[in-house]
């Protein structure tokens, strides 16, 4: 048999806020009053009028985290309760910022909750604020940073220590400058009631920190977060709307393609050059693509952003089964297997060629490597790399002999076949051809650049010097990569 568990809230602040009819019931208890922790001020006060408790102060310290804390109140809650009637008492209202209440309500026995003042009405009179504008109620010590809600008032609770102020601030500097202001209220309603106001970077510096202390973010400027996903959308919708920028609002999914191509191989070149900032500035003006299209979508009435980041979230989930469900993959290998899969699986019977689903939009040298990544799954692929090299140098003789034809048809033919036997060499060595083929043109612009530069230094117009001079000059770049 489990007795009933009695939850009884001790208020915010001082004794002054406990009602009569909690005080007598404690004052009036014969057996044992358990508490969550005996560091609160109307602990000391009923301690002084002959009161006793078990507190939990210790299994604190026992423990690592706030979560095997709760457990182990919890478990020894249950346990005094299969011997008697429990009272449990805890700061504040039972029912707010109380995990121990919610694993006790999980429990497969009776618990009663009996009143305490909610220290939140005080705080809003300490704060000045009304929550009808827009306020969340944050627990210090289990939380998110992509939870919080900038633009509404934030309030976080159970501010225990330095160690929770500093984890709230880490979190918050991470969105706000290290001189934002933020409050901290102390005992909010009692007659020890303390408001100070500082820096955002001071936050875990101050004296005053304890059971009851909160911390208040007020509402943030939109125009500070423009780090923040919802900015971005809100200033594409603005772009495109009736009072935004005629270019923007002229765009279309077509006429977008080629700048969608652009900024991609854009990125590349900034990873190519091992450009952190550029490759910030270069990926986000990939994703404005994204945006454009999507908000295009949108306006057409067909799709939105959050229509693709669903389809994408939901993909990616259902394409590793064994990140979010049973399947087991131990290597790269298990897991491109099971990708093919699944994909095969979502196309159905659609493909009339094991090779479709390629874009046929894909850079031609991407598109070569494509088709015969995918022809090789079937087998169609050579076990080593001599043959590979034999079949470039058939395919540079047949070129040879087709520009002996002067037939332009047969030589763009055979151009082509080396260009595809190159492709398939470069797969062997597991190099993206694209990529290389991107690097050298880099490198031809950086060497040219070079040529253009000591010209201007002599004074000579390029049109001017001999093949000799220009490639001597390309020598000297070459030598000082």
């Amino acid at each position: 048999m489990t007795y009933p568990i009695e939850v009884i809230g001790l208020g915010g602040g001082d004794i002054n806020q406990l009602s009569l009819g909690i005080y007598r019931k404690l004052t009036n208890h014969q057996g044992q009053i358990y508490v969550r922790t005996e560091d609160h001020p109307v602990i000391d006060s009923l301690k002084e009028e002959g009161i006793q408790f078990v507190g939990f102060d210790e299994v604190y310290e026992r423990n690592d985290t706030f979560e095997a804390v709760y457990e182990q109140i919890t478990a020894r809650l249950m346990e005094a309760a299969e011997r008697q009637p429990v009272i449990y008492t805890v700061p504040g209202h039972p029912m707010l910022a109380e995990r121990t209440v919610q694993l006790l309500l999980e429990k497969d026995t009776e618990v009663k909750i009996v009143g305490g003042q909610s220290y939140l009405d005080d705080l809003f009179t300490a704060l000045k604020i009304d929550p009808i504008e827009g306020f969340q109620f944050v627990d210090a010590t289990s939380f998110k940073r992509n939870e919080l809600e900038y633009r509404h008032h934030l309030v976080f609770c159970q501010v225990y220590d330095e160690f929770i102020a500093s984890e709230v601030k880490l979190a918050l500097l991470e969105d706000l400058p290290h001189d934002h202001p933020v409050t901290i209220v102390e005992a909010a309603g009692s007659g020890d009631e303390k408001v100070v106001t500082v820096p955002l970077v001071e936050l875990d510096q101050t004296a005053t920190l304890s059971n009851l202390t909160s911390v208040y973010i007020p509402p943030v400027e939109e125009t500070e977060l423009n780090h923040q996903f919802f900015r971005l959308r809100e200033v594409i919708a603005e772009l495109r709307g009736p009072n935004g920028c005629p270019w923007d609002r002229k765009q279309t999914h077509e006429s977008l393609r080629k700048y969608l191509l652009e900024e991609a191989y854009e990125f590349i070149e900034a990873v190519n050059m091992e450009d952190d900032e550029a490759m910030v500035e270069e990926i986000g003006d990939v994703l404005l693509q994204v945006m454009l299209h999507s908000q295009i979508g949108e306006d057409e009435g067909f799709f939105t952003i959050d229509d693709v980041i669903n389809t994408i979230t939901t993909k990616m989930i259902r394409r590793h089964p064994h990140v979010f469900g049973d399947v087991k993959a131990d290597t790269a290998e298990d897991v491109v297997q099971n990708w093919e899969q699944i994909k095969k699986q979502e196309k159905g019977e659609a493909a009339t060629s094991f090779l479709d689903g390629i874009p046929s939009d894909l850079p031609q040298l991407l598109q070569s490597e494509e088709l015969q990544k995918k022809a090789a799954k079937k087998g169609f692929d050579w076990d080593s790399v001599e043959p590979i090299w034999a079949k470039v140098e058939e395919e540079l003789g047949e070129w040879k002999r087709a520009i002996d034809t002067g037939s332009l048809e047969e030589m763009e033919k055979e151009g082509g076949d080396v260009l595809f036997a190159i492709v398939n060499l470069a797969r062997y060595y597991k190099i993206n051809p694209e990529i290389a083929l991107s690097r050298t043109n880099q490198k031809f612009k950086s060497r040219f650049a070079y040529i253009e530069q000591r010209a201007a230094e002599i004074q000579k117009d390029m049109d001017d010097m001999t093949l000799e001079e220009m490639d001597g000059y390309w020598n000297e770049a070459k030598q000082s990569e």
